[in-house]
C-alpha cells in the first residue's frame, strides 16, 4: 500500500511495538503530528523541552526494557536532545529520536532552524541516518530499533526531512535485518567459561562487581544463583543498583567514589573479582594503577571493546550477561568462605559508612531513609546527579530488580524531573520517587506542568541544601573551601507547586519528615517536598581525586578551623 513517509513512520512504530513518543512539534515535524491522529494506538506526550523527551524516553526505556522513542523538529529541536542521547549513551539505554529536517532542496544551505544533527551526534548515537526518500524509512527504522536494542544498547537517530514526511511510497516493513559490520557475539567461549569456573573454585577472596549489563540482560536470578553457590559477596555499581537485592546477605553495597569504605578496602584486599556487565570506569575503580592489586579478572560483557579497555582480565567471557551466566553457573561447584565473610563483617562493624548520625539536624540521609521506609523498598527511586544521587543510592535498599533509575556514565544535573516523568509513565500504577537536588530540579523544573497535564502521581523530594552540594563539598576539601558559584538561590519550591496545580510542602524539622512523607503516599496525585536540610552536610565515604581505594575517606571528624567555617 502506498503511505506517506509520516504514515510509514507511524506504521513502523506499531510493529515495533511502541506505545508512547515523548516529544515536541515544530515546522520540521508538523506532518509527523499531522499524522498522529490517525494512530491512536500510540500516546503522545507533550513535553516542554526536548531534552526532557529524551530523558523522559531514555527512564521509561529502563523501566520496560523496551525501547524509548522521542521526537524534535529540526535546528535547536533536534540539538535540544543532544544531552539526552548522550546520556543514553553512557549508560547503554535503546533510545530511537525521529527528528525533522529542512526540505532537502535546503540541506547544506544553511536553511531556516537547519543543523547538521546527525553530524553532531555522531559521537553519541550508535547509528544516525539522514533519510531522503519516503521509500527509504521504513528499513532505517527497521535497523534503527534493531541496533538500539541488541547487543549493548543504545540510541539511533533517524533524521527525515519534512518533504519526505510528505512523499508517497510502497509500505513493506522488512521481516529481517542483515547489516555488514554490525556483528553481535554468537558463540560463548567455553575455554573461557571453564577458566573462569576453576578461578572461582580456587579463590579464596572473591567478590562480584554486578553492574547495569545484569539489568539490561535481566539476569538478576543468574547473579543470585551464582553469588548463592559459590558464596560471594555482591557489590553493586552505581548503575547496577537493584540488579541483586540490597537486603540479601552477600549484598554489600556500591564501591568506589562515594561507595562503602568497606567495599573499597575489599576490593583492594580481593583474589579474585568477577565484573559482570560493568566497564570498571573510573569512579569505580579510582586510581587505576593501583586498583585491585592482588586479584585475578574475571570479565563477563556484551561489547568486546570494553574487555581489557581499563583492566587487563585473567578470563574474559563475550556476551549477553544473561546467557554467559547460565552456562557459567553450569561449571561451578558448591563452596563457602568463612574467612572471608568473617573479615567483611569485621570491616562493616569498624566503619559503618552508612550509619545515620545522631543528631536533631534534619540530614538528607535521614530523609532518603524514611522514604525508604515509607515504601517498604517497593517503589521506583529516580535521582538526579550529586550528593542526594549518592545518599539515595547508600540509603535506600533496592529489593525490587531494576528500581534505581538514575544518570551514570554522563552525570547529567536535571535528569531527575522528567525521568520521573517517564517511569510513571511506564509504571502508571507503581509508586514513584523523584529525589531531587536543589539545583538539578531547578534545570528541568518545567515538566512539572507535563506531569501534572498527564496526571502522573510522582512523589518529588527535593533535598534543598541552598547549594550546588557535590561542587561545594569539592571545594570545601581540595580548593581550600573556596565557595565560587555555587550558593544556590531558589524560589518558593512549594508556591511553584502550587502555581503548576500540584500538592506542595516544605519540611525543615526532623519531627515532620515521616508525616510529610506519609501524606505524599495517601495522596492520588503528584506531591511536591521540599526537604530544607544542613547546608553543610557532606557526602562519604569518599575518594579523593586521583586516589586510590585504599584511600578512602571514611566520615571524617571536622578540624577545629573547619568546624569554624561551618558555624
Amino acid at each position: 500500500m502506498r503511505l506517506t513517509g509520516a504514515q510509514i513512520v507511524f506504521e513502523s512504530m506499531l510493529r515495533e511495538g511502541v506505545r508512547h513518543v515523548f516529544g515536541y512539534p515544530g515546522g520540521a515535524n508538523l506532518p509527523l503530528y499531522d499524522t498522529f491522529v490517525q494512530y491512536p494506538q500510540i500516546q503522545h506526550i507533550l513535553v516542554r523541552h526536548e531534552q526532557a523527551a529524551a530523558h523522559a524516553a531514555d527512564a521509561y526505556a529502563r523501566v520496560t526494557g523496551e525501547v524509548g522513542v522521542c521526537f524534535a523538529t529540526s535546528g535547536p529541536g533536534a540539538t535540544n536532545l543532544v544531552t539526552g542521547i548522550a546520556n543514553a549513551w553512557m549508560d547503554s539505554v535503546p533510545l530511537v529520536c525521529i527528528t525533522g529536517s529542512v526540505v532537502t532542496a535546503l540541506i547544506g544551505r544553511d536553511g531556516f532552524q537547519e543543523a547538521d544533527i546527525t553530524g553532531i551526534t555522531l559521537p553519541v548515537t550508535k547509528h544516525n541516518a539522514l533519510v531522503q526518500k519516503a521509500e527509504d524509512i521504513a528499513r532505517t527504522l527497521k535497523e534503527a530499533f534493531y541496533i538500539a536494542r541488541t547487543g549493548r544498547p543504545g540510541p539511533v537517530l533517524v533524521d527525515i526531512p519534512r518533504d519526505t514526511q510528505q512523499q508517497l511510497a510502497e509500505f513493506e516493513y522488512p521481516e529481517r535485518v542483515s547489516l555488514r559490520g554490525y556483528k553481535l557475539p554468537e558463540h560463548i567461549d567455553y575455554g573461557q567459561v571453564k577458566k573462569a569456573a576453576q578461578l572461582i573454585g580456587e579463590s579464596q577472596r572473591p567478590l562480584i562487581l554486578s553492574g547495569h549489563g545484569v539489568i539490561l540482560s535481566q539476569a538478576f536470578a543468574e547473579v543470585r544463583t551464582l553469588a548463592e553457590t559459590c558464596d560471594i559477596p555482591v557489590i553493586t555499581t552505581l548503575l547496577g543498583i537493584s540488579g541483586f537485592p540490597g537486603t540479601h546477605p552477600l549484598a554489600l553495597g556500591m564501591p568506589g567514589m562515594h561507595g562503602m569504605y568497606w567495599n573499597n578496602q575489599a576490593i583492594s584486599n580481593a583474589d579474585l573479582l568477577l565484573g559482570i556487565g560493568m566497564r570498571f570506569d573510573d569512579r569505580v575503580t579510582g586510581r587505576l594503577k593501583d586498583f585491585a592489586p592482588h586479584a585475578k579478572i574475571i570479565h563477563v560483557d556484551i561489547d568486546p571493546a570494553e574487555i581489557g579497555k581499563n583492566v587487563r582480565p585473567t578470563a574474559a567471557l563475550l556476551g549477553d550477561v544473561k546467557a554467559v551466566l547460565q552456562v557459567l553457573n553450569k561449571e561451578v561447584h558448591p563452596k563457602q568462605h568463612p574467612a572471608w565473610r568473617a573479615w567483611l563483617r569485621e570491616q562493616r562493624e569498624q566503619h559503618p559508612s552508612i550509619a545515620l548520625p545522631e543528631t536533631d539536624k534534619l540530614l538528607p540521609q535521614y530523609v532518603i531513609h524514611k522514604i525508604y521506609e515509607a515504601t517498604r523498598g517497593d517503589a521506583y527511586v529516580v535521582t538526579g546527579v550529586g550528593q542526594h544521587q549518592m545518599w539515595a543510592a547508600q540509603f535506600y535498599w533496592y529489593d525490587r530488580p531494576n528500581s534505581f533509575i538514575t544518570s551514570g556514565g554522563l552525570g547529567t544535573m536535571g535528569f531527575e524531573v522528567p525521568a520521573a516523568l517517564g517511569a510513571q509513565v511506564a509504571r502508571p500504577h507503581d509508586v514513584v520517587w523523584s529525589v531531587c537536588g536543589d539545583g538539578g530540579f531547578q534545570m528541568t523544573s518545567q515538566e512539572l506542568a507535563t506531569i501534572v497535564e498527564y496526571e502522573l502521581p510522582v512523589k518529588f523530594a527535593i533535598i534543598n541544601n541552598g547549594y550546588l552540594g557535590m561542587v561545594r563539598q569539592w571545594q570545601q576539601l581540595f580548593y581550600k573551601n573556596n565557595r565560587m558559584a555555587v550558593k544556590m538561590f531558589s524560589p518558593d519550591f512549594v508556591k511553584l507547586a502550587e502555581a503548576y496545580g500540584m500538592v506542595g510542602m516544605r519540611v525543615t524539622d526532623k519531627l515532620q519528615v515521616e508525616s510529610a512523607i506519609e501524606r505524599a503516599m495517601a495522596h492520588p496525585g503528584p506531591v511536591l517536598i521540599e526537604f530544607v536540610v544542613d547546608e553543610d552536610e557532606n557526602c562519604y565515604p569518599m575518594v579523593p581525586p586521583g586516589a586510590s581505594l585504599q584511600e578512602t575517606i571514611d566520615q571524617p571528624q571536622p578540624s577545629r578551623e573547619e568546624a569554624t567555617t561551618r558555624r
